[in-house]
Formats: structure tokens, sequence, C-alpha cells
């Protein structure tokens, strides 16, 4: 029996998991999650209910994403994604962790905005900004977030910043973000991307 991926196409969250479960080979079955009438199977094995979850053979769960990179790296990591046999550096894991607490929240209000009436679209979009701006930062001195390789950096950040795009992507695309819209348009083009994203 093949560990199970319990996932959602659309999810960041679960995009960048399976990112790192592609390019690792690691084998998996995937269960495609309907948010709305969660599976009984997902709920037993983690009761939060949300994905990605991966439950592996011998019975054990991650239930972070984040885990779920670093598991399935561990087994196969091909363009070293995880930084060698120390793993992720604590500046990678620092600015993989702002993506995660800082700017994920003010991408969810500008995202739906409807449901955050205190401020307005703009506003919202000018607080997840302030991490953009320190994405584009050092794309201006690098082709990756930390040098000249993809790494674990790019790969668990990249899905949000696509799904910020995708809020408005006129707007986006007529920014000054000049090098974080090269960035994330090779990601958007890449095989890897598009066979993660496939119904």
């Amino acid at each position: 029996m093949n560990p199970l991926l319990y996932t959602f196409r659309r999810c960041p969250f679960a995009i960048r998991a399976r990112l790192a479960i592609n390019i690792s080979g690691y084998q998996v079955e995937h269960c495609e999650v309907d948010l709305r009438n969660k599976p009984q199977a997902l709920l037993e094995c983690s009761p939060k209910g949300t994905v990605p979850v991966l439950q592996l053979a011998d019975g054990r769960v991650i239930e972070e994403s984040l885990d779920i990179m670093q598991w399935v790296l561990s087994t196969h990591d091909p363009e070293n994604w995880l930084g060698g046999c120390n793993g992720p550096s604590a500046e990678t894991m620092a600015l993989i962790n702002r993506n995660d607490h800082s700017f994920k929240p003010s991408l969810d209000r500008y995202k739906y905005a409807v449901r955050f009436p205190e401020h307005s679209v703009e506003y919202y979009r000018e607080q997840a900004a302030l991490f953009l701006q320190e994405l584009e930062i050092r794309l201006s001195q690098q082709p990756f977030l930390n040098g000249d390789q993809r790494s674990l950096a790019d790969m668990a950040i990249l899905p949000f910043v696509r799904q910020f795009s995708n809020v408005d992507n006129d707007w986006f695309n007529a920014s000054n973000y000049r090098y974080l819209i090269k960035w994330l348009d090779t990601f958007l083009e890449s095989t890897l991307f598009k066979t993660v994203i496939e119904k």
C-alpha cells in the first residue's frame, strides 16, 4: 500500500507538498478532497480536517505541508532543495515562516476583502505587498530566493505568490515587481508546476 496524500488542487499548501513529492519521485496515492464534504477517513487520521495530509503506509500521519516537503525530500532530493546534509538554513526557515504567518493572513484578507470590511482591498493588498517587496529585493540580486538554484524557499513560497497574483492579475502584472513577476512566470511555465496542477 502506497502512502496516501489528501489534497486539494488549488490550495497553495497542498501545491507545495505536491511539488516536493513530484520532484522527489516519492510514490503516493492522491485523494482529492471536497472541502465542503470531507471524507471520514481524512478526519479520522487528522481531526483538524485541513489539507494536505500524508498518511504513511505504516500508519503515521504528517499533517503540515512543510513537514511533508521535508519528509519526502529526505528520501530523495535530486535538486538539493533542502540545502545539504544539515537541511534548510535558519534564514530559509525564517523566510518561509514569514510567508506562512504574516503574508498568508494578509493575502487571505486581500482575496476575501468582502469578509473583512474594516479596511479596503487596497489596504490589505499593501499589507501583503510588504512581503513581496522583500522577495523582489532578493530576486533583483539572484535568480532564486537563495541563490542560483531553486530551493525549498522558492517551492514553499511560490504557490502563495501565485495566489496573490490571481486576485488581480492585471494589477500584479502592471506592478513594479519586475523580478518577482519573472520568477513567478518561470515557475508557472515549468513542467513541474503544470504536472502538479493538472486535474
